[in-house]
């Protein structure tokens, strides 16, 4: 006995340890998979916070290119500083307000500032020697430079972005924009993530973290910080560690603060379009998730596992008390044969002694045998009626239960609470399972823009444009006229730059519209041999020769705020893309621009 004792407690802690390791791993999977779907959402979140960032730096750094061969440039350049420069400051000044540029200034070849947009303001740059800057040398040497550092006037931190002014193949000087990135990292923080940008050394520098701001992924060499002082203009920084343990190949990331570590799940992606070198780390918040992501899996396992268990136990007593009722029937039938063979025996006993009554004693014999077969037919009906009866007892709970979910989850349904109806339809799926495993059926199981070019429907470009100034369109009450018909050619072109042309044409025709009665645009699809021509047609006042005559000259724009940059960007987008972008001067209703692009079959 003490024996068979110490053997159910063997047993009972080894189902004990099986239940606790099916909880573990329950929970370890259900962590798992909330990680991945953190990691998913952070990888669709990546390349817009990346897109936020490469898209200010793109949108400065035309700036430059288009001021270097300006000729009101040149020509300072060429006087070398000897006069002062207040037409150029004024318009170095203007082009730094409209395009949110942090400072725009003009070096000469000895690395002086002789321009610049904060001219005449205590902290101007004007007669500033700035040989010493990266970004200068880089640019005299290769035509262009980037270089992020602090200001040696301001103090802040920011991108340089430079370009070289050449006269005939003659370098004349650079021109340089500062951008502060800080309204990118406001983007970030208000995003919900963290992110920061590193230099190829991990020593961070644009983040939505401030404190982070010139710290390091992991501790510099002393070359490497020697490195990092000269390239950012810093002659004190540390560089310290930031305070974050990755892991081993999991995705995660830890953050030691002062209150407790807080875990995060990291993606990563190189900018090589914004500056070479640069990588954008994006930390997603990920304790609360992963932690009732396992609890919950816990509690579900260790409840299914409990209810398992209990079945289990219902159905070995229901087989022990089906067993004792075929023992007592098999009883009852020998019992029964028994009396039969008694029965048998007197009529034979009678039959000898009484030999007329054969037939009756046949009769008799008939009947017994009748008898027998009445009472094996009535064992096999009760065998069936009592397996039919726990049958039709175990099937009825999950019917009733799915019943139940079924109507729960169509209440559910029809008050739009869709997570309750999946959780009720998940529990009917349960329940048909079980009825499944009671009845022997088989069960079954079943189970996440680029910028190249490639064949495009024009009239998918259209609809996208349309679609991103729709809300603006609404507002000024404008009359959009479509390209008649249905048939939509394909060009060779990005979806997304194609679109970037036409929403820069229609913003124009918007505007010129403003105030003028029955505003209209209209447009027009036409092919013609291997072209197809989109036009753009307004009915505004339209151009005056002088303004027609320099449309496609830089910072040259009728607009109050205009930059006079929108259509040069638009004319060397459709270049591109192998076409042209020209303004229709015979078109007398207004202003008619056509972009003229090669057809593909």
């Amino acid at each position: 006995m003490a024996f068979l004792r110490d053997g159910r407690w063997l047993i009972l802690a080894m189902v004990l340890a099986l239940l606790a390791g099916a909880v573990a791993v329950a929970g370890s999977i259900a962590r798992d998979q909330a990680a991945g779907d953190l990691r998913d959402g952070a990888m669709a979140a990546l390349p817009l916070a990346a897109g936020t960032l490469t898209g200010e730096i793109e949108k400065q750094r035309l700036v430059p290119l288009v001021l270097a061969r300006d000729d009101a440039v040149r020509a300072a350049l060429r006087r070398a500083g000897k006069v002062e420069e207040p037409a150029l400051d004024a318009k170095l000044r203007a082009i730094a307000s409209d395009a949110s540029a942090s400072a725009i200034y003009v070096i000469d070849t000895a690395g002086i500032a002789i321009s610049a947009s904060n001219a005449g303001q205590p902290d101007s740059f004007v007669g500033i020697d700035y040989n010493f800057r990266h970004y200068f040398q880089e640019a005299m040497a290769n035509g262009a430079a980037s270089q992020y550092g602090l200001g040696t006037i301001s103090g802040r931190p920011g991108l340089y972005l430079a370009s070289r002014v050449d006269d005939g193949g003659k370098p004349l000087g650079v021109v340089v924009l500062k951008v502060e990135l800080g309204g990118v990292e406001a983007s970030w923080r208000a995003s919900g993530f963290l992110v920061f940008v590193t230099d190829e050394r991990g020593v961070v520098l644009a983040t939505s973290q401030p404190d982070w701001r010139f710290r390091a992924l992991a501790p510099l060499s002393a070359e490497d910080t020697a490195v990092a002082h000269e390239r950012l203009q810093l002659t004190d920084a540390a560089f310290e560690p930031l305070p974050m343990r990755r892991g081993a190949g999991d995705g995660l990331a830890t953050i030691e603060d002062s209150r407790k570590p807080r875990q995060f799940v990291e993606v990563v992606q190189d900018l090589p379009g914004a500056v070479p070198g640069w990588r954008l780390w994006l930390l997603t918040p990920a304790d609360t998730a992963l932690s009732s992501a396992a609890n919950t899996a816990r509690l579900t396992t260790l409840l299914g596992l409990l209810l398992t268990g209990l079945l289990t136990y219902a159905l070995t007593r229901r087989q022990r008390a089906r067993r004792l009722r075929q023992e007592a029937l098999a009883r009852m039938n020998a019992e029964l044969e028994s009396r039969v063979s008694t029965r048998t025996a007197e009529l034979t006993r009678s039959n000898t002694a009484l030999a007329g009554e054969i037939t009756e004693r046949e009769n008799a014999e008939a009947k017994v045998r009748r008898l027998r077969d009445d009472l094996a037919q009535a064992n096999r009906l009760s065998i069936l009626g009592q397996i039919a009866a726990g049958v039709a007892h175990e099937i009825n709970q999950p019917v009733a239960a799915i019943r139940t979910y079924a109507e729960n989850a169509g209440r559910f349904l029809e008050s739009g609470k869709t997570e309750p109806a999946s959780g009720n339809l998940t529990s009917i799926v349960s329940m048909t399972e079980r009825i499944g495993a009671i009845t022997g059926t088989l069960r079954t199981f079943a189970r996440r823009p680029g910028l190249a070019a490639s064949p495009l429907p024009v009239r998918e470009a259209i609809d996208g444009a349309l679609s991103l100034l729709s809300g603006r369109i609404r507002d000024s009450g404008v009359t959009i006229v479509k390209p008649r018909g249905d048939t939509s050619p394909l060009v060779m072109a990005s979806r997304i730059r194609l679109e970037q042309i036409l929403v820069n044409l229609l913003q124009n025709a918007l505007d010129a519209m403003k105030d003028r009665p029955d505003p209209r645009i209209e447009i027009d699809l036409a092919e013609h041999d291997d072209r197809v021509l989109i036009s753009v047609r307004d009915n505004g006042p339209g151009l005056g020769p002088e303004a027609a005559g320099n449309l496609f000259m830089p910072f040259q724009t009728t607009k109050e705020k205009g930059l006079g940059l929108g259509l040069v960007i638009s004319q060397e987008i459709a270049q591109e893309l192998g076409g042209t972008l020209r303004f229709d001067a015979d078109y007398a209703g207004g202003a008619s621009f056509t972009i003229d692009l090669r057809r593909i079959e």
